[in-house]
């Protein structure tokens, strides 16, 4: 049977492709741009036929449909890996939990441990070789595929094909079925504007990277100021090597800055594990030989960042506590996104010679009242810790840098305060001298 006899015999619609998926059966939509929107629109459409079908998936941009049209969640339970924006108001109403993870072990949790009844995902069109590119995904897709029991994928033909280290395609051969259709341009998913305290913070961060540096830089919107701004910079020779590929590498690209050039692994190569941005980011990806799309178990493994000479690690957080805990992934118990690969990259980035790690955050917030908080807090009340204070490394915020590795706790203390707003400052002084992480020596 020839390549394309096998895909004729897969081929179904997307209504005749969901028929197999049962009642109470784990489905996995995978991540991002992989997002099977067709797919979901036809499992939906079985709503008052099942219940308690479980599914997987993050960083999904929505709409999720199988969430959408059973508020009840009796036929269909959504859960995320790492949420979106979107992800998060599905959170807040009750319509999707979260499961803790980094984003390393996701692969090996599904290796080891889970169950996919159904696995469906969206892909690029065949090549004459029988093999669909798993685009965007790449990073935690081919895992997951290989431990479903029945694979179904969709065609979306918008996606980039992006070329790869392994894992980064699957064969007709090993799918169950195929189901084709038009798709809507695949979403622009991009920061907001920066802020001027987003640029102050970055202007913080450029003295600490030089030329041949290699660059991880984070979801949120401080990390791709970070990546404009060197763009604009005298440094060269920069190298990626990242969970997430956004715009800023694109822009760090045609400024001439990224040439991967001096990287200790995979020379002249930017290595990223999934990828979402603008429709330019997307042209940029597609056949790129100067990228390489890899599992996340490898891209984001402490040891294969740690090769990297003078590794820089960017990213954001939501609040630090004066003990140098972080979390970037819920405000008190209000889930907002999760670890994802932030501790991969804390960790990889602090074992590399000559890296160092960044975490920042805007010293303060405005709530829906209108009052302004500081996010530099005495200790955190049910806040998940996604950063041990024991793996902290330098914290910025709009006034300053600290580092605080091997740091006691009253230098935290005082490192943190230093940076925290000055409204905000004597406050936090009189708790941590409560909590007796203060010195007298200290004040100001």
């Amino acid at each position: 049977m020839t390549i394309q006899d096998q895909y004729r015999v897969k081929l179904r619609t997307p209504d005749e492709a969901v028929r197999v998926i049962q009642s109470g059966d784990w489905v996995d939509y995978t991540t991002s741009v992989g997002f099977p929107t067709l797919l979901d629109e036809a499992l939906a459409r079985r709503r008052d036929e099942l219940t308690d079908v479980k599914i997987r998936g993050n960083l999904i941009f929505g709409p999720i449909r199988t969430v959408e049209c059973d508020p009840t969640r009796e036929h269909f339970i959504y859960n995320s890996w790492h949420c979106s924006n979107y992800e998060r108001k599905l959170c807040d109403e009750g319509l999707c939990n979260f499961i803790p993870m980094v984003f390393r072990d996701v692969v090996p949790y599904y290796r080891h441990f889970l169950t996919v009844n159904v696995a469906m995902m969206c892909v690029t069109p065949m090549d004459k070789h029988g093999y669909f590119n798993l685009s965007s995904a790449t990073g935690v897709a081919r895992g997951i595929l290989e431990k479903a029991d029945i694979v179904i994928l969709e065609v979306n033909e918008n996606l980039p094909r992006i070329l790869g280290g392994f894992d980064e395609v699957i064969h007709i051969s090993d799918a169950d079925f195929v189901v084709e259709g038009p798709h809507d341009p695949l979403p622009e998913i991009l920061p907001a504007p920066p802020e001027p305290e987003d640029i102050r913070i970055a202007e913080h961060i450029l003295p600490y990277i030089q030329d041949g540096a290699t660059l991880q830089l984070g979801i949120g919107g401080i990390p791709g100021v970070v990546g404009s701004m060197l763009a604009q910079s005298d440094v060269r020779d920069l190298g990626m090597h990242t969970e997430l590929c956004s715009d800023a590498y694109v822009d760090l690209y045609e400024a001439g800055k990224l040439t991967n050039a001096k990287k200790a692994i995979h020379r002249h190569k930017g290595v990223t594990g999934i990828a979402f941005g603008s429709r330019r980011l997307y042209g940029w990806l597609d056949q790129n030989p100067g990228v390489m799309i890899c599992p996340l178990e490898y891209v984001n493994s402490p040891h294969t960042i740690a090769q990297h000479d003078n590794m820089i690690s960017i990213n954001s957080c939501i609040s630090v506590d004066l003990f140098g805990q972080v979390t970037a992934e819920s405000s008190a118990l209000r889930h907002i996104s999760g670890t994802g690969g932030q501790l991969d990259f804390l960790t990889g980035a602090s074992m590399s010679r000559g890296g160092k790690s960044f975490i920042c955050l805007n010293s303060t917030f405005v709530d829906k009242k209108g009052q302004r908080h500081s996010n530099i807090v005495p200790h955190f009340h049910g806040d998940i810790v996604t950063d041990p204070r024991s793996q902290t490394y330098f914290v910025v915020t709009e006034f300053g840098a600290v580092n605080l590795i091997g740091r006691t706790t009253w230098e935290r203390a005082d490192l943190l305060v230093s940076i925290a707003h000055p409204d905000f400052r004597d406050a936090l002084i009189a708790q941590a001298d409560r909590q007796k992480i203060w010195r007298q020596s200290n004040k100001r």
